[in-house]
């Protein structure tokens, strides 16, 4: 009797060691697919954000060379706006540059700094006329492609 109960007990203890064993297996096979879906998520997320990031310095550019193209079209008819809003901008940027320098403690600007006040009046007219042209001509709407499969 002695004997029959150690041999239970010695069966009973080898079926809760192969089953503890068999948790510890799922629970590692659980955990590298979890690990790896989110590695497949992350690099999905960093994949379609590439894609945004480019599209939109895509339509940036489209937008910048559309610009560049409205304001030499106004240089070439004569229009001193077009000069004004071209100084003004090189100036603004100059200034932000400046200001945005780490160790800038005080920013002094030169007495023709009121200059850019009638500069800004032609970026304001220009822009108006330019509106009032692609108000009359609307642009086609942009085509979306699918973003592009990486390997």
């Amino acid at each position: 009797v002695d004997s029959m109960a150690r041999q239970m007990k010695a069966e009973r203890e080898k079926r809760a060691n192969i089953l503890e064993a068999e948790g510890f297996r799922q629970a590692a096979i659980l955990k590298a697919d979890g690990e790896k879906q989110a590695a497949i998520l992350e690099a999905e997320g960093k994949r379609e954000a590439a894609y945004r990031e480019a599209e939109a310095r895509e339509r940036l550019a489209e937008a910048e060379a559309k610009a560049t193209t409205m304001v030499s079209d106004a240089i070439a008819g004569g229009d001193i706006n077009a000069i004004n809003y071209f100084v003004a901008n090189k100036y603004v940027e100059a200034l932000k540059e400046m200001a945005h320098s780490p160790n800038q403690k005080v920013l002094m600007l030169p007495f023709e700094a009121t200059g850019i006040l009638g500069s800004l009046a032609g970026i304001a007219e220009i822009a108006k006329s330019a509106f009032d042209k692609s108000a009359a001509n609307p642009p086609p709407p942009p085509s979306r492609a699918p973003p592009p499969v990486m390997r």
